[in-house]
């Protein structure tokens, strides 16, 4: 599995902050007025393409799937959000900075628990690794905390699910740092300004942002 330059990852269970964290980040950049920061694309999964409707459908609950239809899915919809004309490579390799709302790590935690790890992990082999993986830890009984605001939960929003889910994303760290991420685990439980704190703080050490800053 190759590593991906210019390509970060925020991975976490349901509610522990992942997608408020890109928003801040975004917003930092889009507030940006040295010129000094390459460019940003947020980009989240699953996406907002064809595939990646009929799993976010699946998740709130509209339609029902297999466990193993749903692995087969989220690696079709990460192919697409990769190799697509626009995708995440091209863009990449192009010089911007490309942050993830979960991938591979996210199929191979979720329908590992749901369906063995086998095939996520057979799935998933083959897609680049990210340069920079952030995992967002918090208990999940805090989390779901959290998630107690929400109008909607989708189905595996819970808490005993989510328990096996925080215990798989710490067991498979170390299978991402062996594939060449470099992995920080940020405490997700913390105020979010320090939790952006410590995100910008792993972001500004990438090289494509020290190299941005030299020009």
């Amino acid at each position: 599995m190759a590593v991906l330059q210019n390509f970060a990852v925020f991975e976490g269970g349901d509610g522990s902050g992942t997608s408020t964290q890109l928003e801040i980040i975004k917003q930092s950049f889009d507030e940006d007025r040295t010129g000094l920061l390459p460019p940003l694309i947020s980009t989240f999964e699953p996406t907002d393409g064809p595939v990646g409707h009929i799993l976010r459908e699946a998740l709130r609950g509209g339609i029902e799937l297999q466990s193993e239809t749903m692995a087969r899915l989220f690696s079709a919809d990460r192919a697409e959000h990769l190799y697509k004309k626009d995708g995440i490579i091209t863009l990449a390799r192009q010089g911007s900075l490309v942050i993830c709302d979960r991938y591979t790590l996210s199929s191979r935690v979720y329908q590992g628990i749901e369906c063995g790890g086998e095939l996520p992990d057979a799935l998933n082999k083959d897609f680049p690794a990210p340069e920079l993986l952030l995992y967002f830890d918090i208990d999940p009984r805090a989390a779901f905390e959290r998630l107690k605001k929400r109008s909607q939960k989708d189905i595996y929003e819970r808490i005993n699910f989510q328990i096996k889910v925080r215990e798989r994303y710490l067991s498979l760290l170390d299978v991402c740092r062996a594939e060449g991420s470099r992995v920080v685990i940020i405490d997700a439980a913390a105020p979010a300004a320090s939790v952006a704190l410590a995100v910008w703080q792993n972001i500004s050490i990438l090289p494509i942002m020290k190299e941005c800053t030299l020009q």
